[in-house]
């Protein structure tokens, strides 16, 4: 169970910084906060065919990132492997 709970471990860590990556090569949305009280939204080809694109690409592999930072963190919580 040592060895386990060492590679969850370096694992752990490695997608911590593989997010870091991830979060700062993306793009800033730009618009922030007047957006959201504006309503402020642009329909071009872009934004119609962002899951095409780097951004798009960046973005899913942030969210799978996280899933599995959130399964890793949730394993290594378990009392059978502290």
């Amino acid at each position: 169970m040592e060895a386990l709970a060492w590679i969850l471990r370096i694992l752990f860590l490695l997608v911590c910084v593989v997010i870091i990556a991830l979060v700062l090569m993306q793009d800033s949305k730009g618009e922030g906060l007047s957006a959201a009280i504006t309503g402020g939204t642009r329909s071009t080809f872009i934004s119609k065919n962002k899951g095409r694109t780097k951004e798009g690409l960046l973005s899913r592999l942030t969210v799978v990132f996280s899933v599995l930072f959130v399964v890793l963190a949730i394993l290594l919580g378990l009392p059978a492997l502290q």
